[in-house]
């Protein structure tokens, strides 16, 4: 049976670093499920309508330079409040969550809706001006002509369209350790998350 770990939260909470970091540590796949929202959003942007850029979708579309910006981070919520988009892409997130040898998944409706029976299922969020703050700082670092208070309002914005939408919308699952990063280094939200996995897994 493969063992597979939820990870949800809010945009530039950590999660993306603590699955990265936990993958490793334990030699399992993992898989950004936002980058398919961000590069079926790129492709929407490039003109297709968003049912055909999901359905479309391909591996090597998760490796464009481009999926980070602004704008792909806007169109890659407004897809997703698609219900059509998101049934097109819950095949390819479930087949990936079964591999042998295991996977962690982050992203949104991970332990709601994808991987509901997950072993492990993780929330892992942050105070407002604290995810603004790392997000403005890691878009600034890139080069990107962002301010403070448009980084805030715009993530402000990304909670309400995904914790708002009908279809899988962002929420904890309710059998889901909560891990709030907003006063911890960015090692000590790794250590508690392996603490709590490495607790599933005995």
């Amino acid at each position: 049976m493969s063992f597979t770990v939820a990870i949800d939260g809010p945009a530039a909470a950590g999660k993306g670093t603590i699955s990265r970091a936990v993958a490793e540590r334990f030699g399992l796949a993992h898989l950004d499920t936002g980058l398919l929202y961000r590069a079926t959003g790129a492709k929407v942007l490039d003109g297709m309508k968003p049912l055909a850029a999901a359905e479309a979708l391909r591996a090597e579309d998760l490796k464009r330079d481009d999926l980070r910006t602004g704008d792909v981070a806007r169109a890659a919520s407004q897809v997703a409040a698609i219900p059509e988009v998101r049934a097109a892409l819950v095949t390819f997130q479930r087949a990936f969550a079964q591999r042998q040898g295991g996977a962690v998944l982050d992203g949104r409706d991970i332990g709601t809706v994808i991987c509901p029976e997950a072993q492990v299922k993780l929330f892992v969020t942050a105070s407002d001006n604290v995810r603004a703050d790392r997000r403005y700082r890691e878009m600034k670092g890139s080069g990107m002509d962002v301010t403070p208070e448009g980084v805030l309002a715009d993530l402000r914005e990304r909670d309400v369209r995904d914790s708002g939408r009908l279809a899988a919308p962002l929420k904890p699952a309710e059998d889901a350790v909560m891990l709030d990063t907003s006063q911890m280094s960015i090692e000590d939200a790794v250590a508690k998350a392996i603490e709590i996995i490495s607790a599933a897994r005995r």
